[in-house]
């Protein structure tokens, strides 16, 4: 049985003291917001009558912006912690109501805004200085104009905030809370399975351990299919829908616009990944023979190549050894990564009732906050690593950006955290004692190419599949999405792996597929991150100091001109070619040290 929170040292939870003292004096702010917010009725209908009053009321918006922002993660990180807990659960809810009471009440600024011209506005910005800051803000609002709604109409859009998000949410209940797998049997005794600690048996180097897993995984959600397929519906039509509404010509360019990305970016990599799937089709080949196997199934994939070494780390050794691989980013930032550690940024128990997964939030005038399940294996370091590279670029976001200028876009997010991840397995591949501690560290590398380009490209072909489908016109059941989830198994693990037909629901436990064309940015920026992490480790001080200031920028620019400050041009594929070519060498050393002694 998994251990309740109570039972794990307070060193190892995020301190949420640092949000609100207490429950209490967090009900106390909502109940003051729930008054406050009230106070941006007095501005309707009078924004643009003067310069002092679109200040006002865009100084009075951010103020409470900030103050939902940390009631909001004071709600959802303690939700998450421990999902089972009502008294979380109650003040959850209320911070999302209180989101959605703010957005009710908000909604008029933008389209009434747009009732002007920009002229005016920058005339405004002219004669008050203070509105300098919200330049940037304002100059976004009216690139948007063609897809802003009547006042009304986004009035009514927002009292429904809560009733959109009903599908994650639904989703997160079910996974986090309500689903039950069959146990399974480790090494002659019988273990409960969860979400949490099904990625350390599908590594296990005992095969019969890695097919119960994947079976008793696998039957559950396909025993939920129908169910599942009907909430990923709702959020897919709920996104089509949207994207009609706003005069897009469909989700993919609605949900690219804001960023200023181009949808070719996103079907370019699709092309680009398809052309070097044969590079993946090598990596399976080495790994089967690596693991002594005359066919490889899906569930093999992931198996640790030893069959004796399972190395155990301490969260105490994780960050030892997140902080000597960033060495190479300077005293500066390793001094500010340490914060992490002593100030309560992270959540590492693996506690009954907490989400699953990992994630990085922030809050703007606190700090980052970093949850996992710390499993004690080498995966559990490399997302330590990955999480806190979230964590350092909130943190320098935050402090040289204003407010609204500090959230930097979700196309450049996943830059950080995989360099720190690549720096790591570059750190402990240079200090591996032995040929098969260096081919494991290989294969984790391998695994990571793996997981963030070639499997994040599979699931944004996916996901553009099941909009598409239905913009046609179609109706989305769970027929064609295992159908076409198979297919694309199929197709990314090429023809000498056997894709076993429980692999046909893995879609149901995707959680990203909720978060609207997110996943593709996982492979572009992990593409970015190899060239950069590589450069960095290999001692170029250029290319650190331009990452550096990559980390500050914040939103200030857009997504392809923010990579441009560190150096990188992600509107071809060279990255992405240089990648794989990363990749190819990778191979290489694997195979020459399959051929060697491997004592």
């Amino acid at each position: 049985m998994a251990k309740t929170r109570k039972e794990f040292k307070d060193i190892y939870k995020w301190n949420v003291t640092d949000l609100y003292k207490n429950d209490k004096e967090a009900l106390k702010e909502i109940k003051s917001l729930e008054k406050d917010i009230l106070a941006l009725d007095k501005y309707k209908g009078h924004i643009l009558d003067s310069a002092d009053s679109l200040f006002n009321v865009l100084n009075t918006d951010t103020l409470l912006e900030k103050r939902i922002e940390r009631i909001y993660t004071y709600g959802h990180i303690n939700n998450d912690a421990d999902t089972k807990d009502v008294n979380f659960q109650t003040i959850y809810g209320l911070a999302r109501n209180i989101y959605t009471k703010y957005l009710e009440h908000s909604s008029y600024i933008v389209p009434e805004l747009l009732k002007g011209e920009y002229d005016l506005v920058l005339k405004y910005i002219k004669e008050n200085k203070n509105l300098k800051p919200y330049e940037r803000t304002l100059k976004h609002i009216f690139r948007n104009k063609d897809h802003i709604l009547s006042e009304e109409v986004e009035s009514a859009l927002a009292s429904y905030a809560n009733l959109f998000s009903a599908p994650d949410e639904i989703m997160q209940t079910l996974s986090d809370s309500d689903f039950t797998f069959d146990n399974i049997n480790v090494d002659g005794k019988e273990v409960e399975l969860t979400e949490s600690n099904y990625s350390v048996y599908i590594k296990d180097s005992n095969r019969d351990v890695r097919l119960a897993a994947f079976n008793s995984l696998y039957k559950t959600y396909g025993k939920f299919k129908n169910t599942i397929a009907t909430i990923l519906k709702n959020e897919v039509e709920k996104n089509v829908a949207n994207a009609k509404l706003r005069k897009f010509n469909s989700s993919l360019e609605a949900s690219l616009f804001p960023n200023e990305i181009d949808p070719k970016v996103y079907h370019n990599l699709i092309t680009g990944v398809h052309k070097h799937l044969p590079s993946l089709y090598k990596y399976w080949e080495l790994k089967r023979k690596e693991l002594n196997l005359e066919e490889i199934h899906i569930y093999d994939t992931y198996a640790d190549i030893s069959e004796k070494d399972h190395k155990k780390y301490t969260f105490e050794e994780a960050k030892d050894l997140v902080l000597k691989a960033v060495e190479p980013l300077g005293e500066g930032y390793q001094k500010d990564i340490s914060q992490a550690f002593t100030k309560g940024w992270i959540d590492s128990c693996n506690n009954e009732g907490k989400r699953g997964g990992a994630y990085c939030t922030a809050c703007y005038e606190v700090h980052p906050y970093v949850l996992l399940s710390f499993e004690n294996d080498l995966q559990s370091v490399s997302t330590l690593a990955h999480e806190l590279g979230h964590a350092m670029h909130y943190y320098y976001a935050c402090q040289n950006q204003s407010y609204q200028d500090y959230g930097y876009s979700i196309f450049v997010a996943e830059v950080a955290s995989q360099t720190n991840e690549i720096l790591l397995n570059r750190y402990l591949l240079d200090h591996a004692s032995s040929k098969r501690e260096k081919l494991k560290i290989i294969d984790n590398l391998l695994l990571g190419i793996k997981a963030s380009i070639f499997r994040q490209t599979m699931f944004a072909e996916f996901e553009l599949f099941i909009h598409e489908y239905t913009e046609k016109g179609n109706v989305l059941t769970y027929e064609n999405m295992i159908d076409k989830y198979y297919e694309l198994n199929k197709l990314y693990f090429g023809p000498k792996v056997i894709c076993d037909d429980l692999i046909k629901y893995e879609w149901e436990r995707i959680p990203h597929f909720y978060l609207n064309f997110y996943v593709y940015q996982y492979a572009t920026s992990f593409t970015a991150a190899i060239s950069l992490a590589n450069k960095i480790y290999d001692g170029d001080i250029e290319t650190r100091d331009k990452y550096l200031e990559f980390l500050k920028l914040g939103c200030t620019k857009n997504p392809i001109d923010s990579l441009k400050v560190a150096g990188i041009d992600m509107t071809t594929n060279k990255v992405l070619d240089d990648a794989i070519k990363f990749m190819d060498e990778l191979l290489e050393m694997y195979e020459e040290l399959q051929g060697s002694d491997k004592a």
